[in-house]
């Protein structure tokens, strides 16, 4: 499927989905976690909240607007909420940053046959979409993400004898989730994706096969089991997918480029946007862009959501420039890397760093490649 940027998902200027929580937000998540008080308070924080940041969206001249993921503990933690089956444990993997800090983490596992028990992100684009006139994108997590943290021990003791079985009954949870959200209106749909990307360092790799699972066999697991996902998608919805490689904190699970997965997953994968990052000198060069099929597009993550300092508009220019030598101008357009809150605690940047980093996005975009007419 092939759409035209600029008049519709993906926008020239995007960003990826979550965004810093107000201060009122995070105390009100500590508030109600501690029974201080009730669910229907805290809704009201959370509309609130929503409100302002959307207008806080609208007022930098962004198209495509979410609701900075100001409902959810983490970017996946909604999902198991939701399921019947998943529950958390300790990953097997860890955060780091260039300092050698690391930082543990818990992930989903699976205890039991999956079997949805209440809305996932239905009533979240309800109310996102009331309030603006703008694109309201849905952020969810990929399917590899309910699998690869805790690889083989994710299903130990679940009743699925494989990880496809596993996969097969996600997947379906996922189609009826995005058939639900195109029923409401949904015109733009984001995977949030780690795991293949994270398969693309040798290091992981052998991890994964010291816990008996084959990194290649994984790769094609989870690129089948988007393709599944979409395959049946509405006309009228955009699916993009932002591979990362982790957000939490500043800290992140892994380097290197796109060179080792990029002909497999670029070229196989059925989605119609890819948000890469090449914020960092660990993300690689835009070679593997030419992988990406005629017709697709890709918004080029280049400013970090991770650091304070805003990067220079020339070199962004420069690099949009280089990043054309490999796939045309007209399917490109800009992002921070990742979001700026992955979980309620966020990144190290203020809310400031966060606004400036967005109106960079804008002003680049008008740029390079003028405004909006319509």
């Amino acid at each position: 499927m092939s759409k035209t940027l600029g008049a519709g998902p993906p926008f020239r200027a995007q960003h990826i989905g979550s965004l810093l929580r107000p201060v009122e937000l995070t105390r009100g998540f500590r508030q109600y976690q501690s029974g201080e008080i009730t669910a229907l308070e805290f809704r009201a924080i959370q509309d609130s909240a929503i409100r302002d940041v959307v207008r806080l969206q609208e007022s930098i001249g962004l198209e495509v607007v979410t609701d900075g993921e100001f409902r959810r503990a983490s970017y996946w933690a909604h999902w198991v909420a939701a399921i019947d089956g998943l529950d958390v444990a300790p990953a097997l993997f860890k955060f780091h940053d260039d300092l050698g800090n690391e930082q543990d983490f818990i992930a989903a596992d699976c205890i039991g046959k999956l079997r949805k028990t209440a809305p996932i992100s239905t009533e979240e684009f309800k109310f996102l979409s009331a309030t603006t006139d703008k694109t309201a994108k849905i952020t969810m997590p990929s399917p590899s993400t309910l699998h690869f943290w805790r690889l083989g021990k994710t299903i130990e003791g679940s009743g699925y004898v494989s990880d496809e079985d596993y996969m097969t009954d996600l997947c379906a949870i996922y189609q009826q989730e995005i058939s639900d959200l195109a029923a409401l209106g949904c015109a733009y749909v984001q995977f949030d994706e780690v795991p293949l990307i994270m398969l693309a360092n040798g290091e992981i790799c052998k991890l994964v096969q010291a816990n008996g699972r084959d990194p290649h066999r994984l790769i094609e697991l989870y690129v089948e089991s988007v393709n599944r996902i979409v395959k049946k998608r509405p006309d009228n919805i955009t699916i993009g997918m932002h591979i990362c490689r982790g957000n939490f904190k500043g800290k992140w699970l892994t380097e290197g480029g796109y060179a080792e997965m990029a002909e497999q997953v670029f070229r196989h994968i059925d989605v119609d946007v890819f948000c890469l990052e090449f914020d960092t000198q660990r993300a690689g060069g835009f070679e593997p862009l030419r992988f990406v099929p005629e017709g697709k597009k890709v918004v080029l993550g280049l400013v970090s959501s991770k650091l304070p300092d805003p990067e220079d508009p020339d070199l962004l220019k420069a690099r949009i420039e280089e990043a054309a030598k490999y796939m045309p101008l007209e399917n490109l357009s800009i992002s921070p890397q990742c979001g700026f809150a992955s979980t309620v605690a966020g990144n190290p940047v203020t809310l400031q760093d966060e606004m400036n980093k967005l109106q960079l996005v804008v002003d680049v975009t008008e740029q390079v490649w003028g405004k909006r007419s319509d």
